[in-house]
């Protein structure tokens, strides 16, 4: 619960601010999970402090919560041609993905179980950073992700918004986003 607790002040995830009656509040919870080895022998034990999103109101601090899914046509295709081409697949898993969205909306949250600030008990998190379990995290991520990717130089498919391309001179990537994990594939700059 520490260990998660430091990323997201590392993250610079809330700040603190008084408590009043105009804020709507969305309450959080701790979620446990035991991490395993392929053998089945637990490996670590991990905490994540998840945001009750059930407790949000559309229009107050939410507006859009769609967001691109990989279609499975596409991770077919693109994985076929990769193959058929002899490229390397790369997988990816971005840890703390949502963490990296910055939201749009002012949402306030109670602060964690268990890591009350004892000079400001009564004060909540103004959250900055979008927040698991909050209706637009999904949406908030991918949209920092594409405009990173965007200045990069790839191009967003219009017949999937979750694939990108990536084409300069020799070199060509295909980037498939899904939620939090990225399969790359292509032929890299040569050097």
């Amino acid at each position: 619960m520490q260990a998660e607790f430091d990323a997201l002040h590392r993250n610079n995830t809330w700040e603190l601010v008084s408590r009043s009656s105009t804020q709507n509040l969305v309450g959080c919870k701790w979620v446990f999970r035991n991490k395993r080895h392929l053998n089945g022998l637990i490996d670590r034990y991990k905490a994540r402090l998840v945001a009750k999103g059930f407790h949000q109101h559309l229009r107050w601090d939410y507006t859009e919560t769609f967001r691109p899914v990989v279609k499975p046509v596409t991770i077919r295709i693109v994985l076929t041609f990769a193959v058929c081409q002899g490229w390397s697949i790369c997988q990816l898993d971005v840890n703390n993905a949502f963490l990296q969205g910055t939201l749009k909306e002012e949402v306030f949250m109670l602060q964690p179980p268990g890591f009350v600030k004892k000079s400001f008990p009564y004060h909540v998190c103004r959250l900055k950073k979008a927040f698991y379990g909050l209706k637009q995290a999904p949406r908030a991520w991918y949209t920092e992700l594409r405009v990173f990717l965007l200045s990069l130089g790839f191009v967003n498919s219009t017949i999937d918004g979750s694939l990108f391309i990536y084409q300069k001179s020799d070199s060509t990537l295909y980037l498939l986003v899904y939620v939090d994990d990225i399969i790359v594939t292509g032929v890299p700059l040569q050097s």
